[in-house]
């Protein structure tokens, strides 16, 4: 079975083969979700941003996006069938939270939003690039590393998660010295990486006609990663931003 990336259930991509529909998944169509997915994620995050800047506490929306995002992915990575419904949903209370954090690192830092953004929307093309040319090629190899590390981060954040609670953190994680920033930019790799899991991983089921759902399916967790990688990629210019 192929290796994917980890929002990408294999369980409910395997499943989802036993089904009888008319229409079938098709890559531009998961496309089409995901460029939905993305004015929806655009539209939220203005929202937040423009309440920011008119002074509003904006600490009720950001508690809500974060905490509706998370409740709303887990679901949506086991049960494909309502990605329909909550892929939208996601991406909207996932805009609020990244509205407002944009905004209060742009008042630290003016210009460093936007060039988060078009850092995360150069790489997104890049890889697309890379990945369609066949430049790079997704090996079983290169995917189980890129899985592990996903993994890896992940655990790190949940501990780091843990640990706030009392008064605590990862050493390192947060600094702005030099090996702050080095963990910074490795996360940042391993995000990119995981782009080349997503678009394999649309590839292969629109090639194995899954029902037209999977197409939301497919956009939601290409837009987790995109989220992801715009969030490492503004904390690593903070800190870089930090030590100027």
């Amino acid at each position: 079975m192929a290796l994917r990336n980890p929002v990408f259930n294999n369980r409910a991509f395997s499943e989802e083969r036993d089904y009888d529909q008319r229409e079938s998944m098709t890559i531009a169509g998961a496309a089409g979700k995901a460029l939905v997915l993305t004015v929806l994620l655009i539209l939220s995050a203005a929202y937040t941003w423009y309440l920011f800047n008119k002074g509003e506490d904006i600490r009720t929306y950001m508690i809500v996006g974060m905490i509706g995002s998370l409740v709303i992915a887990l679901p949506t990575t086991f049960f494909p069938k309502i990605a329909p419904v909550t892929a939208p949903l996601y991406v909207i209370v996932n805009g609020l939270a990244l509205g407002g954090l944009s905004a209060m690192v742009e008042t630290v830092y003016p210009g460093i939003a936007l060039n988060a953004v078009l850092i995360t929307v150069g790489i997104l093309f890049f890889m697309l690039l890379l990945y369609a040319t066949r430049i790079v090629r997704v090996t079983p190899g290169l995917a189980m590393g890129i899985m592990l590390c996903t993994l890896a981060i992940a655990f790190v954040y949940l501990i780091n998660f843990v640990l706030s609670f009392f008064g605590m953190s990862v050493p390192y994680i947060h600094d702005t010295g030099w090996i702050g920033i080095g963990i910074s930019i490795f996360v940042v790799i391993v995000a990119t990486a995981n782009l080349l899991l997503d678009f394999r991983t649309i590839e292969e089921s629109a090639q194995a006609g899954m029902p037209k759902y999977m197409e939301w399916y497919g956009a939601f967790g290409l837009m987790v990663t995109v989220i992801w990688m715009y969030v490492e990629i503004l904390r690593l210019l903070s800190k870089l931003a930090s030590r100027d």
